[in-house]
């Protein structure tokens, strides 16, 4: 019995990689035939310019007054085959979800979309994370992962042994028609992602003047609530005409190809679509220690540096060695996840006939890792 209908849930479509490769997943399974229901809080943002042709949008009336708390009542309504959620950030609907359906719950397949570790919540915060981790595996089906290792860790912190599997997000490609982001003249330095404080650009602001050439400008694209926190940074080291923050970008690959080095600096990830993203189009990277998975990307010195998280010296050194002019950008890096679509209709259409969270029942085989 195939998993013909298929409901997936978001906040909104302000923007984020984790919304991003769950709308690229769903136009995959919607060319593959299948039905696929998105419920979205707020069907708001940037990204409704990318909602596949096909799908079914379902926005509820009154608004969730805590995020999408009414889904029980649209999975009654609607009757998918199975749920997918897309993020860490979404699992507490999942749980509420189950708890309010009970048996009548379709199969729910998660993914690790960031850190399992919170070590910026504090000791206590860190520890109640791994607590609400260890209670996944009684409400999720089976969970996916985006390399082996985070596969490794996530069976262990979730407790969701043997159902764990490997499968990357689908790769992000050039958007035909997409508009332009305006850039400066010259070289630039680059940064991609959501302006929150998890992404510490204030690390990348802050290297600017420390570094050796004071000609290149510094690129940061992306929207979030630190904005103003970081345009007042840039106002009080005299940066204003070297840092811009142009807002979204439709298609971010095209700037990174422009870009001498894409930057994550980084507190906490999980699997960074972007440090792919800069790879594939011959763009050297520079990451901290924030996921087990960057140095499953970075495998090579000759693709990008990987600095310590607190080093701010080593941070300027690995850009200083970037922007020198003596090292040689990378050799395009393709990204994996072609077939993404597909493996995730494998494993839907496998739990559909055996649901694998059932205690008495065997749990569901995991099919061997891909290598990222």
């Amino acid at each position: 019995m195939p998993a013909d209908h298929i409901l997936t849930y978001v906040e909104s479509l302000r923007g984020g990689g984790v919304e991003r490769a769950q709308l690229r997943l769903a136009g995959g399974w919607l060319a593959a035939g299948r039905r696929v229901t998105l419920v979205a809080n707020r069907l708001e943002g940037p990204l409704c310019a990318e909602l596949p042709a096909g799908i079914e949008t379902v926005t509820p009336r009154p608004r969730a007054v805590t995020s999408l708390l009414c889904l029980p009542t649209i999975v009654r309504q609607r009757k998918p085959d199975l749920i997918f959620c897309a993020g860490n950030t979404y699992t507490s609907i999942a749980a509420w979800t189950r708890a309010r359906l009970g048996p009548a719950m379709p199969p729910i397949v998660g993914k690790v979309s960031n850190s399992l570790r919170r070590r910026d919540l504090g000791p206590l915060g860190d520890w109640g994370n791994s607590a609400w981790l260890a209670c996944h595996g009684r409400f999720l089906d089976h969970l996916v992962a985006m390399t082996p290792e985070t596969a490794r860790r996530a069976e262990r912190a979730l407790r969701m042994r043997g159902r764990v599997e490997v499968i990357p997000n689908p790769p992000a490609e050039t958007i035909p028609g997409a508009i332009g982001t305006a850039l400066p003249r010259g070289r630039i330095v680059l940064g991609v992602g959501r302006l929150v404080a998890q992404k510490r650009w204030d690390r990348l602001i802050a290297a600017l003047p420390l570094l050796a050439d004071r000609e290149v400008s510094l690129v940061i694209v992306g929207e979030g609530d630190r904005r103003t926190a970081l345009e007042a940074q840039v106002a009080a080291l005299g940066l204003g005409s070297r840092v811009f923050l142009p807002g979204h970008a439709a298609d971010p690959l095209p700037v990174m190809a422009r870009a001498a080095v894409v930057v994550l600096p980084s507190d906490f990830e999980g699997v960074p679509g972007v440090l792919r993203e800069a790879l594939s189009v011959g763009t050297p990277v520079i990451a901290t220690e924030s996921s087990p998975s960057v140095a499953e990307i970075v495998t090579s010195p000759t693709l990008g540096s990987i600095v310590a998280p607190d080093d701010p010296a080593a941070l300027v050194a690995a850009l200083d060695h970037w922007l020198g002019g003596a090292t040689p950008r990378p050799a395009p890096v393709p990204q994996p996840g072609y077939d993404s679509a597909a493996r995730y209709l494998a494993l839907f259409d496998r739990l559909v006939v055996t649901p694998s969270r059932r205690p008495s029942r065997p749990a569901a085989r995991t099919v061997a890792p891909m290598q990222p």
